[in-house]
Formats: C-alpha cells, structure tokens, sequence
C-alpha cells in the first residue's frame, strides 16, 4: 500500500456520492497525475500534448465511473494506466486510419519514381524470408501476405492459434533484425 493509501484514505473511507465525485478527481490526479503522464509520455511518443490529454481523458473516465472504482491504490493505478493504454491505442489506430496531410509538390520539384530503390527493397525482404524456417514463412505468409486471420490459418495449418502466434512473433522478430543488418 505503502503511500498511495495516505493520500486517498479519506476518499476510499467514504461512499461517493455524485458531489463527492470532485472530490475523487483532485484526489487521483494528486496521487496519480505525475505517473499516469509519465506512463501516457511513452506511450505517445513523448508528445506532451497528446499525453496531457489522455491524462485528462483518463481522469474523466474515472470520475464518470467512480462509483464502479476499486478504491485499493494499486488496483486504481493498474485501472487508470489500463484506460490511458486504450485511449493511445485508439489515437494511434485512428491516425493510421486518417491519411496525413501533407503539402501539395510543386511542379518543377517534383521528381521520377525509380525503380531500383523498390526492387532492391523486394530483393532484401525476399531474401530476409528466405531466412525463416518453413513454418514461419508459411506463418507470415498467410497472414500478412494473403490476409487470413490466426484462427484461419491455425485452421488451415492445423495447428492451435497460440502456434501461429508464437511463430508470426518470433519470424517478425527474425525479419526485423535481418532487414536491419541489411540497412
């Protein structure tokens, strides 16, 4: 328990009630803030201000289900750092989904597609998959290439989910380090 139960002893004494609600949020942003937005920093790259609002978002989340809260400290941090993880994965995953606005290329700068950096690039990859062991090729190749679930291609394969994971992990594993090396 340790310090965290000095501070929201009062808080956790108590039965919230909707005016008491306030009263929980000082409380968790003066325990929790720094850490969350230390936590929410890495997670967003160090982008303080996306941080600062997952903090805010998570502290909201909070209030708003603060009669549903494990008052227990650690069981309020692991709560928290849970929904500021949810918050960034959801903000990356709709960046990817949004295409990133970029300037419009003048005219005269812009340049001719070369080929040879794309076909050096296919060379490289074919060779770091040639690398793999066959069950991770094949691994890699039905779920990223022909676009199949785990499930389908545990079925395919024959083999439980958690194999195919375990083989996607440890081939992506292997082509990172080979494509490395490679520069």
């Amino acid at each position: 328990m340790g310090r965290h139960s000095r501070t929201l002893q009062p808080v956790a004494d108590r039965a919230i009630e909707p005016s008491g609600h306030e009263d929980l949020a000082k409380s968790l942003y003066q325990e929790f803030g720094r850490p969350l937005m230390a936590f929410t920093l890495n997670l967003t790259g160090h982008d303080r201000q996306w941080a600062e609002d997952v903090v805010q978002e998570t502290l909201i989340r909070a209030w708003r289900n603060a009669d549903k809260l494990d008052r227990e400290p650690e069981m309020l941090r692991a709560w928290l750092h849970t929904v500021a993880r949810r918050i960034v994965i959801d903000g990356w995953r709709s960046r990817r989904a949004r295409p990133q606005e970029v300037e419009e290329a003048d005219a005269d700068s812009v340049g001719v597609p070369d080929e040879s950096d794309r076909t050096l690039a296919a060379m490289v990859v074919y060779e770091a998959l040639r690398n793999l062991s066959p069950e991770q090729r094949e691994a890699v190749s039905q779920t990223y290439l022909r676009d199949r679930t785990v499930n389908e291609v545990a079925a395919t394969l024959g083999v439980p989910p958690g194999t195919v994971k375990s083989r996607i992990y440890h081939a992506v594993r292997a082509l990172r380090r080979a494509l490395q090396d490679r520069g």
